[in-house]
């Protein structure tokens, strides 16, 4: 038996799956790294020791695949965006923390960057000046870090978003390579042209030549150099949510999923010309295949997940992320309660980084199963706005959403937000894409899958959720949510 082997470098863990060509998983391994906080808004992860699980989930899954007899032909890799390393040339070693993509100690910055430019950086790039994108974030390094002064001084620094870093630690130092779906998101790359900026490498004081080649979605990147490793042909790389707009077919222009991973992604493919956004969504990059590029829309909601993971770990309302489902069912939901999840301020279509979480419409009869219920809806209640967001750039109605992501697990929140988007919820058999896009990337360079219509048949529903609710409800539903929501936004 042969398959794929995926390195899947999110914001919380680190895993490796292997896939067999009808997309199925062989084996995996999974590994989590800290959470760093130093400051309020400032978000990092320990670039080394995610370098040392990737080893780690690696070695695990290969061996794994070794004693099921499989033959590993090629690697992909996704990641989570956005998120900035600075590291020697000399040995690929991180100079500091990662900067993560929820990080906002830009905040001010950006603010100020976006009144004097804000319409020519988004004219170029797709994006609105926010600290959420890497540029503001590599900015930050250059001037704030004495290593990473140094490193520049001494003609020894590069930098590059996680899967840039994983590749140039993972080859020996041979490939500074960057991607073209993770390269559109640093703020730094003209979407039209597809080359990095010279006009904004300027404008955020940065060096061109600490910065990466960008290359297709399915390429030649590198070989795994790695003595506890296989010499593996690295054949993919893609962000994210990209990789799961991949691994979701979702191949023709309006094809539409939404990730639901510690953040939720709404992506919509545009086709092959970039489609301006009038509904504060990012106009952005979905994926290139040889010379084809295909654009897509999309949305970004920076907590999703990770608010059951905020009430498991800092209220202990629960204490596994299961639990979730049932509480949901059993909360008789008379009250109205919402739950905005701005830990990390708010994303499309609102971009307000200043924003805080909250829960309002709390009584002395509100139970933890109300306030789950309540994170819950928030989540759906903000996939709501992204997607009459979308619908609005787009002229379409929608009327099937895919969804994937470990929290789509949950069916309670599926048909929740089956009621207030009033479209059909689609969730496929497979429900980790991501890895899977990621992996199908890799496919396709090597020949184990001869073109898209191969992976197209993979494709296979887990179930379909249908609206419900009655038009009262609904219509009261989210008149409450938006009372909550505008408290948020200036």
């Amino acid at each position: 038996m042969q398959g794929i082997l995926s390195l899947d470098q999110g914001t919380t863990s680190t895993r490796a799956i292997v896939f067999n060509k009808k997309g199925e998983i062989l084996c995996s391994a999974q590994k989590e790294h800290k959470q760093i906080y130093p400051h309020s808004g400032f978000v990092e992860h320990d670039a080394e020791e995610i370098f040392i699980n990737t080893l780690y989930v690696l070695e695990s899954a290969l061996k794994e695949a070794e004693k099921l007899s499989i033959e590993v032909l090629s690697l992909g890799i996704t990641n989570q965006r956005e998120t900035i390393v600075c590291f020697r040339k000399s040995t690929g070693k991180p100079l500091y923390n990662a900067l993560v993509w929820q990080d906002v100690r830009t905040s001010t910055f950006c603010q100020k960057l976006h009144k004097t430019h804000g319409i020519e950086i988004q004219n170029k790039t797709g994006l609105p000046v926010n600290p959420y994108f890497s540029a503001s974030k590599l900015k930050w390094l250059l001037e704030n870090v004495k290593e990473v002064q140094t490193a520049l001084d001494e003609d020894d620094l590069l930098c590059g978003t996680m899967e840039c870093y994983l590749l140039y630690r993972l080859s020996n130092l041979q490939a500074h390579k960057s991607d073209i779906t993770n390269a559109c998101r640093t703020q730094l790359y003209n979407i039209h042209k597809r080359t990095w900026d010279n006009d904004l490498l300027e404008l955020y004081n940065i060096p061109a030549h600490i910065l990466p080649t960008v290359t297709s979605n399915s390429e030649d990147f590198g070989m795994v150099d790695i003595n506890t490793l296989p010499p593996l042909p690295i054949q993919g790389m893609i962000g994210d949510q990209q990789a799961a707009l991949f691994g979701q077919a979702c191949f023709h222009e309006g094809n539409i999923k939404s990730t639901y991973g510690t953040g939720c992604f709404a992506m919509l493919n545009t086709g092959h010309k970039p489609k301006r956004s009038e509904q504060g969504l990012l106009t952005t990059i979905g994926y290139q295949l040889g010379d084809n590029v295909y654009y897509a829309l999309e949305g970004s909601i920076f907590i999703a997940g990770a608010v059951i993971q905020w009430l498991r770990d800092r209220l202990q309302l629960i204490e596994t992320a299961l639990e979730t489902e049932a509480l949901a069912r059993s909360s008789e939901d008379k009250d109205d309660v919402y739950f905005v999840p701005a830990f990390t301020g708010l994303g499309a279509p609102y971009w307000e980084s200043n924003a805080k979480a909250s829960i309002t419409g709390m009584t002395l009869s509100t139970t933890k199963a109300d306030i789950v219920r309540a994170a819950l809806e928030g989540v759906c209640f903000e996939t709501n706005d992204l997607v009459k967001a979308l619908e609005t750039d787009s002229n379409t109605k929608l009327n099937t959403l895919k969804v994937d992501g470990g929290m789509v697990a949950n069916s309670f929140m599926l048909e929740r937000m089956a009621d207030i988007l009033n479209i059909n919820i689609e969730r496929p058999s497979m429900i980790e894409t991501t890895a899977l896009g990621a992996a199908y990337m890799a496919g396709l360079k090597f020949g184990f899958y001869k073109n898209l219509k191969d992976i197209e048949t993979n494709w296979q529903l887990d179930q379909n959720f249908t609206p419900s609710m009655d038009i009262h409800t609904q219509t009261k539903k989210k008149v409450g949510w938006q009372k909550a929501i505008q408290k948020h936004c200036i």
